[in-house]
């Protein structure tokens, strides 16, 4: 017994961190998504389009949607039927950015400006660990508008989504780089 108690104590034990399992990343490759909306954009090959199946979901919601990942991107469509319309939408997608406010560490807003492809809107990073890490909005300024939020089906813990959340917010710049109204 003395020898098995002399034994134990020479062993020198220190704790290990915690581990994750392995991420591996598919090759970034895109398609274009062209069906009945007023709008068109490029999304990767490894992502599904499936439409909004909420009950209050309107013609054009949809959300990319990343399995490996589980993770979508929900993207709700409204026409601009008036200058009050447009405010309002405008200032919502703004409040609902902020909601965020109380788990944020902090919130940083990039303006999306493509005159060329009459693209305007606001790209909202949110930091922190929140529901939401990334959201945008894109209008015309006249008659269409989108907004985009990207969500993860995970506790909202960033040290352990961070690669996950870096790898698809490079996807959610070329969906917005690419995006374009028809018309």
């Amino acid at each position: 017994m003395a020898l098995l108690s002399c034994i134990s104590c020479s062993n020198d034990y220190s704790p290990k961190p915690r581990g994750y399992f392995r991420i591996s990343f598919p090759e970034k490759k895109y398609q274009n998504y062209n069906r009945d909306c007023p709008f068109s954009f490029d999304y990767p090959t490894y992502a599904e389009i499936e439409p909004d199946s909420s009950r209050d979901a309107k013609p054009c919601w949809m959300n990319v949607y990343f399995p490996d990942f589980k993770g979508r991107i929900h993207l709700s469509y409204q026409a601009v039927t008036s200058k009050k319309v447009f405010d309002e939408l405008i200032e919502d997608a703004r409040k609902l950015a902020f909601k965020h406010t109380v788990k944020a560490t902090g919130i940083n807003e990039a303006r999306i400006y493509y005159p060329e492809r009459n693209v305007y809107g606001i790209y909202y990073t949110i930091e922190g660990n929140t529901a939401s890490s990334a959201q945008f909005f894109l209008t015309d300024s006249t008659r269409n508008y989108v907004r985009g939020a990207l969500y993860f089906n995970e506790a909202p813990k960033l040290d352990s989504i961070q690669p996950v959340l870096d790898f698809v917010k490079k996807d959610l710049d070329i969906f917005i780089k690419s995006f374009r109204w028809k018309g």
